[in-house]
């Protein structure tokens, strides 16, 4: 979990927004409670490798693709855990570090005691979006950037 004595300042992925986001507003959604930031930390000097964040969130059944709406309940929503960001140092880019940051909010999602579906992440661009679909994410209301995962799934890959 971030805390102040993370080094967030030298972080560095590539992409302005996630290197400013971690910089100087992770710390303040995490003590509002508006969303977890959790960190990779390199073990030899302490730095931050990685970084994602997770919080609970809903989306309209309607917008789930049908073969995963029709075994739910008819709620208008379902319950699911959003990983708003995730990003990775530009050092540890290449060494599959954002895919065990990925498995790593899944299996939190998985533990939590409150109850989700599925995982829902927003991708930035085309690379990212990729790069959740390479894991198994499909396109949620069909919007191409926005993609969902049911935990069942991600269970299946991480075992």
């Amino acid at each position: 979990m971030l805390g102040p004595a993370h080094a967030r300042q030298e972080f560095r992925c590539g992409i302005e927004a996630l290197d400013r986001y971690l910089a100087h507003q992770a710390g303040q959604d995490v003590r509002r409670r508006v969303s977890a930031c959790y960190v990779a930390i390199e073990t030899e000097n302490g730095r931050v490798a990685g970084y994602y964040t997770l919080a609970a969130a809903s989306v309209p059944l309607s917008d789930l693709p049908e073969a995963l709406a029709k075994r739910l309940p008819r709620y208008p929503a379902v319950p699911v855990a959003r990983v708003g960001r995730l990003a990775v140092a530009q050092a540890f880019q290449g060494r599959k570090l954002g895919s065990a940051l990925l498995a790593d909010a899944a299996l939190r999602a998985a533990r939590s005691e409150v109850a989700v579906f599925a995982m829902v992440v927003e991708a930035k661009d085309d690379a990212a979006a990729a790069f959740y679909r390479h894991h198994g994410f499909e396109s949620l209301g069909g919007k191409a950037r926005r993609l969902v995962m049911p935990l069942k799934h991600f269970a299946a890959i991480v075992e």
